[in-house]
């Protein structure tokens, strides 16, 4: 009783639009006030939150990113890969979700990866005459691969939450990110073959050349970032910082960004990570409280006892997450259900570093499902259209990532190859 009672309190906070740090965080108060506890134990539990150095992470991963999409570095990039792809069938869409993928390596952020190659790829597409669904679609679907192949915010924080290996999860990104991008690529060409992506030129060796000169220093970027978490030289958070610092002085060194740019660059990356560390606090204080009503032990036992089998046990809390999906922002998600869900999957002998991955998948198409996929309104404010254009765009792409959650439970190894047998 008490289970359902609390439940539905916090049910009952968000549909009336509390937001949902401070429904979390509240209530978690009240828990812990009725159980007894000092009201002193909420702040000590915030400062704890904060005092963690992986956490740290995060704001460093925005600031690199948002210094780059100030510096137009996106740019470069589109450019770059478009000499190369850009005369295959459907060539400015291949370019967009493989210009997706590698800004995927150095932001570690959803609504960056979408921000900063939507700003050059849909006015080049619309020029071109692309379709628009397609466009804004495809757009905010290659966005979400930013938290899906390493590094990735989401899966810092869910690191965090269930004190699994980062790097071990980054490294299970890698095989389903990549597959992704490339059943995206798939769909952009085979979507061409209606006549409705126009062929571009093939370009010259000097073009590709020229363009390659002025991508480099940002693969090379990736390349570090991503290196030297992997040979272990640097944690996440050192390898972050590193990639901040040589952010700015490429970007100054080219002149692509002055002090009025990086202060705006800035003021966006503490905004968003004030966003996450208060979701992140108050989930804290929430999750303290239901272990000590026993919510998580309860809810386990009785999926436990309920769903023996770990193939209908995930299934239906795929359908719990796309339901949720629908309502909550991805962190809100992963902070509410995974210490819920976590003690069942440990009885359940289900791999911690695997269900990452897959409720990252989930995250992903929650992403782009209304009414509160957050890239669907970051494309729609970049590309200045109808929501409805993007929604028609991308309920494809929403497809294939659940199709993608689903070849990951029959084939587990996609996730588990690179980090447990390659490594």
């Amino acid at each position: 009783m008490e289970t359902i009672l609390i439940l539905g309190s916090l049910i009952g906070l968000l549909i009336l639009r509390v937001p949902v740090a401070f429904a979390m965080g509240a209530l978690g108060a009240v828990l812990l006030w009725i159980k007894g506890f000092p009201l002193i134990a909420v702040p000590q539990r915030l400062f704890g939150t904060m005092d963690s150095f992986e956490l740290l992470a995060v704001p460093l991963f925005l600031l690199m990113s948002n210094v780059l999409l100030k510096g137009g570095v996106g740019r470069d990039l589109f450019a770059s890969v478009q000499a190369w792809v850009g005369h295959w069938p459907g060539g400015l869409g291949v370019a967009t979700i493989m210009s997706c993928t590698l800004f995927s390596a150095i932001s570690g952020s959803s609504v960056a990866t979408a921000a900063t190659i939507g700003t050059v790829a849909i006015p080049e597409m619309k020029q071109r005459g692309y379709d628009e669904p397609f466009i804004l679609g495809q757009l905010a679907a290659g966005g979400t691969l930013g938290i899906l192949i390493p590094p990735s915010i989401p899966l810092i924080i869910y690191g965090v939450i269930t004190e699994t290996s980062i790097p071990t999860l980054f490294l299970a990104g890698i095989g389903p990110g990549l597959l992704m991008a490339s059943i995206f690529v798939v769909y952009a060409m085979f979507y061409s073959r209606s006549g409705a992506a126009p062929a571009m030129t093939k370009a010259s060796w000097s073009e590709r050349a020229k363009a390659t000169f002025y991508a480099l220093p940002t693969v090379v970027l990736a390349v570090a970032i991503i290196g030297s978490i992997y040979a272990g030289i640097a944690t996440p958070s050192e390898s972050a910082g590193v990639g901040f610092v040589i952010a700015i002085i490429m970007t100054f060194v080219m002149g692509r960004i002055n002090w009025e740019k990086l202060k705006l660059a800035v003021e966006d990356s503490l905004k968003t990570t004030a966003m996450i560390f208060i979701i992140v606090a108050g989930a804290k204080v929430f999750s303290y409280a239901i272990t000590l009503f026993l919510i998580p032990q309860t809810i386990s036992n009785y999926l436990i006892q309920n769903i023996s089998d770990p193939t209908m046990f995930i299934l239906a809390v795929g359908l719990v997450l796309l339901v949720i999906g629908f309502f909550l922002e991805s962190l809100s998600m992963m902070l509410i259900m995974v210490p819920v869900l976590f003690p069942a999957l440990q009885a359940m002998n289900i791999d911690p570093i695997w269900f990452g991955i897959f409720f990252v998948v989930l995250i992903e198409a929650a992403l782009i499902t209304p009414p509160v996929g957050l890239n669907l309104f970051v494309i729609q404010s970049v590309g200045k259209a109808r929501l409805e254009s993007v929604v028609k765009g991308a309920w494809p792409f929403a497809l294939m990532m659940l199709g993608m959650a689903m070849l990951l439970w029959v084939w587990q190894d996609l996730a588990l190859f690179i980090p447990y047998k390659l490594f």
